[in-house]
């Protein structure tokens, strides 16, 4: 986690938003506010889940559809 100023941000904002694809990015006001940024999209698949372990065979499964 990186934390950056208020100025810096504004100043390195490319680079703050480069290392907030990696990781989470702070944000921190004079006041002591503090703001985090993160990337939200993400490379992967909206196929790509956990597989999950089941005790049911391709058959099984296949005679309930």
């Amino acid at each position: 986690m990186r934390v950056y100023t208020y100025s810096d941000a504004r100043q390195n904002f490319s680079d703050l938003l480069a290392f907030a694809e990696h990781e989470e990015v702070i944000i921190k006001r004079r006041d002591g506010t503090r703001f985090s940024i993160t990337a939200k999209n993400t490379k992967k698949s909206p196929f790509d889940v956990p597989s999950i372990k089941t005790l049911a065979s391709t058959q099984d499964i296949l005679d309930a559809c």
